[in-house]
């Protein structure tokens, strides 16, 4: 089964309220709906391939009866210009990875559908008025990461029962990480746990970071979910692995980025030998 398989329900949403705005349009059969999709990773990454098929799969061909505006964000601070420029478009739904782009997008716009990957605690940060009424046009999915937080650090102490001092990797001014510490601040008071808080703006914030963590002889690393880490992903494995630090992820995607990695390094000891 693939680890995407949550982007299926995506799908249905976005079409479902794609469908609705283009019947809204029903004087001009001619035109083709337009998403607006924003996102961390590049067109060719298994998310947003998912995310295409599925659309295939209702009936939706990219170019022919359906038109997708991509936009790629690194950064928090880049979302409002990018969906004013999604809504200046017309787009019939825009699609966002996260709690800040939901944030943008709500503040962008309160016509046009907006449909959030995954939030963590859209109810806490605003964004909806409710999980089963948002009451408003956004919406989408939540992995309730906020509450799960404090579990993490359970987890992370129980596999490393010696750990006193916890690294956090984090995105400055994402309100979804900043909820997640929250959490994890009252879990670590429990476990007497010292946590590290280390924010990151962009890939020129991470050699600092792990030498932040170094500095202070952190014993172990926690990252949290944003797209700057995401989207930079193996540089932070490839980090953690060079630090030698047991490290907690959002996803197995970082696990995969691991095995990657280690394999490279092989290949690279092999030809050096040869």
């Amino acid at each position: 089964m693939s680890k995407y398989r949550k982007w299926a329900r995506v799908f249905a949403i976005v079409v479902v309220l794609m469908a609705c705005g283009a019947r809204t349009e029903a004087q001009q059969p001619a035109k083709i709906p337009r998403i607006g999709f924003v996102a961390a990773n590049r067109p060719d990454t298994p998310s947003i391939v998912e995310f295409r098929r599925g659309l295939r799969d209702l009936g939706y061909i990219e170019g022919k009866n359906i038109l997708i505006e991509y936009r790629s964000v690194e950064g928090v601070a880049e979302f409002p210009n990018l969906v004013a420029e999604l809504v200046r478009l017309k787009v019939d739904v825009i699609v966002v990875p996260n709690t800040p782009g939901a944030q943008a997008a709500k503040n962008a716009t309160t016509t046009i559908p907006v449909i959030f990957i995954n939030a963590g605690d859209p109810v806490g940060t605003g964004i909806v008025a409710s999980l089963a009424r948002p009451g408003c046009n956004v919406t989408g999915l939540s992995n309730l990461s906020p509450e799960l937080s404090g579990k993490q650090l359970e987890l992370l102490k129980e596999a490393f029962p010696k750990i006193s001092h916890v690294a956090v990797l984090s995105e400055t001014a994402n309100t979804g990480n900043a909820a997640s510490l929250g959490e994890m601040k009252v879990a670590a008071e429990a476990l007497r746990v010292t946590l590290q808080r280390l924010e990151v703006r962009g890939p020129d914030d991470f050699e600092p970071a792990f030498s932040a963590i170094k500095r202070e002889r952190a014993s172990a690393l926690i990252v949290l979910r944003n797209n700057v880490i995401r989207a930079h992903l193996a540089q932070i494995v490839g980090l953690a692995i060079k630090s030698e630090l047991p490290a907690l992820y959002p996803d197995s995607s970082f696990a995969d980025a691991g095995e990657a990695d280690r394999f490279d390094d092989s290949a690279e000891c092999v030809g050096e030998s040869g």
